[in-house]
């Protein structure tokens, strides 16, 4: 009898990233702080996704400092309504300032 072993990795629940970073609208400009949570099926596609989110958000570049899976879903706005839309599918950029 073969029994795959267990690992704590697995889940049947989808995986959503948060990603931590700042984004340029313009060369030279201040960036803007953000969070951007998706669901994606690895970390690097979540990072090829988040890119090409704010990419058609109209900024120029970002450099993404974090990224790491949310565990439970948040409580909070604006994180709560983000999580919820990442579960349907669609890629929430939250902005700070």
């Amino acid at each position: 009898m073969v029994t795959l072993p267990d690992n704590d990795n697995n889940s049947d629940d989808p995986m959503v990233f948060i990603i931590i970073g700042k984004a340029y609208e313009q060369d030279g400009g201040e960036g803007i702080d953000l969070h951007i949570m998706l669901r994606a099926p690895d970390d690097d596609s979540a990072v090829r996704e988040a890119l090409n989110a704010l990419s058609e958000e109209g900024f120029l570049e970002a450099d993404l400092d974090q990224i790491g899976t949310i565990t439970e879903a948040p409580v909070d706005e604006p994180h709560a309504s983000a999580y919820q839309g990442a579960l349907e599918g669609e890629v929430a950029i939250i902005r700070f300032g």
